[in-house]
């Protein structure tokens, strides 16, 4: 559930570009990701760090676009957040031994299965991940510009919209999959 909450100021973003124009979408976007930092303090008392990040670049990146009134600013937020994201993939890893889609992953498997055993990933299984979301955020950051640059502004929306929630749950589901196996044996009907 918490996951489509998420998405959510960015399907507001769709529609109202769809029904007004990209400035009247930056708006929404900037005030969509207020309210949901918002909730998010009101309902857990805190604000996850990447919330923090999207409202930054949302209001920096949004306030460009409809002060300068030109949309390439808002086009550039979706690559500073892969970009960002691949960027902490790399420096947490290799400066901080810290491996974020381990723990990022272990939480949704936990979560999703309502284990609240330790689940047994050989190391190389863990670190041949962060590789390859270590790729799928960069390769997205530069995905998004070529879109941005060389397409329509209506075929960036959709990609915007579409494509990366695409990417993103295919590349999740991906590595659901990959550590499934390692699950218990008795822990691997999901919670209903």
């Amino acid at each position: 559930m918490h996951a489509i909450i998420e998405f959510i100021p960015l399907l507001l973003f769709f529609a109202i570009f769809k029904l007004a124009d990209i400035y009247w979408a930056t708006a929404l976007l900037m005030a969509t990701t207020f309210i949901q930092v918002t909730y998010s303090y009101l309902k857990m008392g805190k604000v996850p760090s990447r919330q923090w990040l999207f409202l930054a670049l949302a209001v920096i990146l949004g306030s460009l676009t409809l002060v300068f009134h030109d949309e390439q600013f808002v086009k550039l937020k979706a690559t500073f957040i892969y970009a960002g994201l691949a960027i902490a993939l790399i420096v947490s890893r290799y400066f901080f031994a810290k491996n974020l889609v381990q723990k990022a992953l272990e939480s949704v498997l936990k979560n999703a299965f309502d284990t609240h055993q330790t689940i047994a990933v050989p190391q190389s299984i863990w670190e041949g991940l962060n590789l390859v979301w270590i790729a799928i955020t960069a390769g997205v950051a530069g995905l998004n510009l070529y879109i941005a640059y060389n397409f329509s502004l209506d075929l960036w929306v959709n990609f915007k919209v579409f494509g990366l929630m695409a990417i993103t749950f295919v590349s999740i589901f991906a590595s659901i999959l990959v550590l499934y196996k390692y699950l218990p044996d008795d822990e691997v009907k999901p919670n209903k």
